[in-house]
């Protein structure tokens, strides 16, 4: 039963992933960490399988005409610089402080998007 739900939840993440180019994280954390990984694995997890379902989807993007180099490039840099950033203060935060960051910036994002 454990692997019907986890290829539900993948397939999630995929259409997610898929239609908003991002999104899959706000299911593949909850489903990693109900299948057993502690908060910081989920998210780190949650990393590398949002990271595979973009390059497959930007390069459907890219076969339908829908990428935008010159605009992406100039984000690139900083957007590493980031990710180096957030993965050095994952190791330094607690797990609770985690999940409460995640859940706020879901509901700040959510409301964004609703109005």
């Amino acid at each position: 039963m454990k692997n019907k739900i986890s290829y539900l939840f993948g397939l999630l993440c995929g259409f997610l992933n898929g239609l908003f180019g991002s999104g899959g994280g706000t299911v593949a954390v909850p489903c990693l960490e109900k299948n057993g990984l502690e908060t910081k694995k989920a998210h780190a997890s949650s990393v590398l399988l949002i990271f595979v379902l973009s390059l497959f989807t930007a390069v459907i993007y890219f076969i339908n005409g829908k990428l935008d180099f010159s605009l992406s490039m100039q984000f690139i840099p900083y957007g590493i610089a980031g990710a180096v950033v957030g993965s050095i203060t994952l190791k330094k935060i607690s797990s609770d402080l985690l999940k409460k960051i995640f859940g706020i910036i879901i509901i700040v994002s959510g409301v964004r998007i609703l109005l």
